[in-house]
């Protein structure tokens, strides 16, 4: 028979938990010096909040409003709506105001002919405006000349 051998009950070994230790100290540290570098300035430019706080701008030069008189626009029988009321101001160039104010019955018969000859589903679409405005400006710079109209604001864009 055979004789039933004693095995004694060996405990698995502990492991040790100083790498643990060591990835959570080196893991603070190197988080705490990324946030310092990254709040200093030395990574991303940011934090330098004196740097801000010093740069005063000057007076806002080169830059005039025209404004526009207020259109009129009728819109034709298969519209929701009987009119288009358009106000405006063209940003332009510091040295091309008075240019551009003379040539202001020109803008407003351009704008005039192109705001008649869109389509009326197109005018009532409210995510057409930025092309509408596209093309406005485009055509006010054709008109005025390259280099003198810099932007279109429309200020009233009202349908009733």
């Amino acid at each position: 028979m055979a004789v039933a051998e004693a095995i004694p009950d060996e405990a698995p070994k502990k492991r040790s938990k100083k790498p643990l230790l060591i990835g959570l100290v080196l893991a603070l540290v190197l988080g705490g010096a990324g946030f310092y570098a990254t709040w200093s300035g030395l990574i991303l430019g940011g934090g330098a909040e004196e740097d801000h706080a010093e740069a005063v701008p000057g007076p806002l030069s080169g830059v005039a409003f025209v404004p526009l008189e207020t259109m009129v626009i009728s819109l034709g029988p298969t519209s929701g709506s009987e009119h288009l009321r358009f106000t405006a101001q063209v940003e332009v160039v510091d040295s091309a105001v008075a240019d551009v104010t003379l040539l202001t019955p020109r803008i407003l018969d351009v704008l005039n002919s192109y705001l008649r000859a869109v389509d009326v589903s197109e005018i009532e679409n409210p995510a057409a405006m930025a092309k509408l405005r596209s093309q406005m400006l485009r055509r006010i710079q054709i008109v005025t000349g390259e280099g003198r109209v810099r932007d279109l604001l429309i200020t009233e864009f009202v349908l009733n």
